[in-house]
C-alpha cells in the first residue's frame, strides 16, 4: 500500500503552487524565444515563445497579424492573455482559444485589409487539432478567415469578431504543444494502449486528466479499447503537483460506487497518462478524501534491442558475429527458409511467408511448419499475442483472414473497403490496432484501424474505420518494395524502396511525420523499442541501423530481417 498517499493528499489540499511570469521582454518585432518561470505542465522549465503585445497606433492589419502571432504564447496559466489584448474588451471574455489549433506555414500567411475594419487572412493548413487534442494532418489545403475590428475609445483598433481557437506555424507547434498519450486498457486488461493527444504544455496535466476521465476515446479506436472510468465520473479541472511529482486528481462522487479493482485500474490509467507531463505518482480523491488504490501490473511491449535475423549460421538474435538461437523456433525457421518472419511475443510461434508465396505458422513445440494460406500474391503476414496469424492478398484488401491456433479461419469484416491494393500490414504488439499501406483513390496511404475482437474467443471480428495518417510520396511511380512495421507503441515505420533511393517514413499515430533517405535497394524494415532500434535490410543482405538522421551499415549476410511482437514475460 502507498501509505504516503493519504499524507500527501492532505498536504496537497493545504498547499498552492505559485508561479510568476517574466517581465521586461521586447514589445516589438517577431515573437521571441524565452523562459517562462514556473511549472509548465511536464515537470520542468520549457523554452517558450513570448509574443509581442499590441503597439500604439497599429493598423487593423497589424492587429490581426499580432493576434495570429500571439497564438504562440499561452502563458503559464494557459489563458493566452497576450492574444486577448488584441481583442475588444467585450470579446475577450467570450473568445475560447482552447477550442482548437490550426497549424500552418508562416511563409504562406497573407493579410489584406479589404474594407475599413475588415481584414482577410489567407493561410495554408498543414494540420488541425480539435478541442479534444486530436491531431489531424491536412494536405496543404488553403484556408481563409475574415476578422472584424472596431476603433476603441482610446483610438486603437481591436478585434470584435474572430473564430475561437488559435493559429501556430509548423515550427512553433511542437514547442507550444506536446504530444501526450492517453492510456486505455485492451479488452483483455493485459496491455495499456496509447491514444495520442496534443495539449499546450502550460496546461498539460489538466488537459490530460480532463480528456482521459471526462471525454471519450478517439472514435477510430473506441471499439478496440476500454476505460476503467465509468460514465458519469468526472475530474475537477485542477491537478496540483508537489515538488516530488505527486499529483492530486479530484474525482466526482460516482467513483465511490466502483469496485476496488476498478479504482486500481483507474489509477493505472491516470499515472501512465500523466507520466509524460512530469507526474511520478497520483493521489485520487473524492471530496478531499484520498482513495486507497494501487496501480495494476500490465504487460510490456518492449522488444530486445538486438536484431532478429536469418543468416547462413541460422536464425536468432545477432550479437556481434554470433547468432543466439531461440530454442525450438530457430530450427523451424531454418527448415522453412522463409522470405519474411514475424515472431510472437512468447517466441513459441511465428508467422512466415515462404519463397513459394504461401503463408505458414512455424511452431517451436515440434519445429513444425503449418500451411495456412495458399492464395496468390500474399503480403507478409502478421501474428498477434493470441497466436493468430493474419494474411491478405495484395490485390484483394478486403479478403483479410485470421488463422486461429485451433485451425479455425475467420474472415475479418470491414477490412479496408476503400482500398484497391494493399502493400503491407502490421499488427501493434498489444493487438488492438493494425497499420496498413494501401492504394485508394490513386494514392498510396498509411492508415491505422482498430481491431474489434470477440470477447469470448479473442478472435478478430472486424476492423474499425481506418484513420489516415499520411500519404506516401512517390509510392506509385518507381517503387519496387513497400514495407511497414511498428517502431513502438506510438509510431509506425514505412519503407518505400526504388531504383534511385529508399525512403523511410516515421509516423506517430495521431502525430507528426518525419522522413529519412537511405541507399537504393532496401528490402525490408523492422522496428524495435524506439527509432534508435529501427533497422533496414538491403537486397544484398547488408543490415542498416539509424544513427542520427542517416543510416549506417552494421552487418552483412542477412537473409531475413525478422520482426518481433514482444518478449516473454
Amino acid at each position: 500500500m502507498r501509505r504516503a498517499r493519504s499524507i500527501l493528499a492532505l498536504l496537497l489540499a493545504l498547499c498552492a503552487v505559485v508561479v510568476t511570469g517574466c517581465a521586461g521582454f521586447p514589445t516589438s518585432g517577431p515573437p521571441e524565444y524565452g523562459l517562462e518561470n514556473g511549472n509548465t505542465g511536464n515537470g520542468s522549465q520549457n523554452v517558450a515563445f513570448i509574443p509581442n503585445r499590441p503597439q500604439p497606433g497599429a493598423t487593423p492589419q497589424q492587429i490581426v497579424e499580432g493576434f495570429i502571432d500571439a497564438g504562440s504564447g499561452p502563458g503559464v496559466a494557459g489563458r493566452w492573455d497576450v492574444a486577448r489584448e488584441f481583442l475588444a474588451p467585450e470579446f475577450r471574455a467570450v473568445w475560447k482559444p482552447e477550442t482548437g489549433v490550426t497549424v500552418d506555414e508562416r511563409a504562406e500567411r497573407d493579410y489584406v485589409e479589404v474594407d475599413e475594419g475588415v481584414v482577410d487572412f489567407a493561410f495554408d493548413v498543414v494540420a488541425t487539432v480539435d478541442d479534444k487534442g486530436a491531431y489531424q494532418k491536412a494536405e496543404l489545403a488553403p484556408g481563409q478567415q475574415s476578422f472584424t475590428l472596431e476603433m476603441q475609445a482610446d483610438g486603437e483598433w481591436r478585434i470584435t469578431a474572430a473564430p475561437d481557437g488559435i493559429w501556430l506555424d509548423d515550427a512553433q507547434f511542437p514547442t507550444v504543444f506536446h504530444r501526450y498519450p492517453l492510456m486505455y486498457f485492451d479488452p483483455s486488461g493485459r496491455f495499456l494502449v496509447p491514444d495520442v493527444r496534443w495539449f499546450a504544455v502550460a496546461t498539460a496535466r489538466v488537459s490530460i486528466t480532463t480528456a482521459l476521465v471526462n471525454l471519450p476515446v478517439s472514435e477510430w479506436l473506441a471499439d478496440s479499447v476500454e476505460s476503467a472510468f465509468p460514465d458519469g465520473v468526472t475530474a475537477v479541472p485542477s491537478v496540483p503537483m508537489d515538488e516530488d511529482g505527486v499529483a492530486e486528481v479530484a474525482l466526482s462522487e460516482g467513483m465511490l460506487a466502483a469496485s476496488s479493482d476498478a479504482h486500481d485500474r483507474m489509477l493505472t490509467q491516470l499515472e501512465e497518462s500523466l507520466r509524460t507531463a512530469g507526474v511520478s505518482e497520483v493521489v485520487m480523491t473524492v471530496d478531499s478524501t484520498p482513495l486507497d488504490a494501487e496501480p495494476v501490473a500490465v504487460r510490456s511491449t518492449r522488444v530486445p534491442p538486438t536484431p532478429l535475423v536469418l543468416t547462413e549460421d541460422g536464425f536468432g538474435f545477432l550479437t556481434g558475429d554470433e547468432i543466439d538461437k531461440i530454442p525450438g523456433l530457430s530450427p523451424a525457421v531454418e527448415a522453412a527458409s522463409p522470405v519474411s518472419v514475424q515472431v510472437g511475443a512468447e517466441r513459441d510461434s511465428a508467422a512466415a511467408r515462404l519463397a513459394s508465396g504461401e503463408v505458414v505458422r512455424l511452431s517451436a513445440a515440434d519445429a513444425a511448419t503449418e500451411p495456412l494460406d495458399l492464395r496468390e500474391g500474399l503480403v507478409d503476414p502478421t501474428i498477434d499475442d493470441f497466436g493468430i496469424v493474419w494474411s491478405v492478398p495484395r490485390g484483394e484488401p478486403t479478403a483479410l483472414q485470421a488463422f486461429l491456433p485451433n485451425g479455425d479461419v475467420v474472415a475479418v469484416a470491414d477490412a479496408w473497403s476503400e482500398a484497391t491494393a494493399i502493400a503491407g500490414m502490421a499488427l501493434s504488439r498489444d493487438g488492438t490496432r493494425i497499420a496498413a499501406v494501401y492504394s485508394a483513390g490513386g494514392r498510396t496511404v498509411v492508415s491505422v484501424a482498430g481491431v474489434v475482437r470477440d470477447p469470448d474467443t479473442d478472435a478478430p471480428v472486424r476492423l474499425g474505420t481506418p484513420f489516415q495518417l499520411a500519404v506516401v510520396p512517390g509510392a506509385v511511380v518507381g517503387v519496387t518494395r513497400i514495407g511497414v512495421t511498428w517502431i513502438d507503441d506510438l509510431s509506425i515505420g514505412v519503407l518505400t524502396s526504388g531504383d534511385a533511393d529508399s525512403n523511410v517514413i516515421e509516423q506517430v499515430v495521431g502525430g507528426l511525420t518525419s522522413t529519412s533517405t537511405a541507399a537504393a535497394g532496401m528490402a525490408s524494415i523492422a522496428g524495435g523499442s524506439g527509432v534508435s532500434s529501427l533497422r533496414l535490410r538491403a537486397a544484398d543482405g547488408t543490415l542498416y541501423v539509424k544513427r542520427g538522421t542517416g543510416w549506417q551499415p552494421t552487418a552483412t549476410g542477412i537473409g531475413v530481417l525478422a520482426t518481433q511482437q514482444g518478449a516473454p514475460q
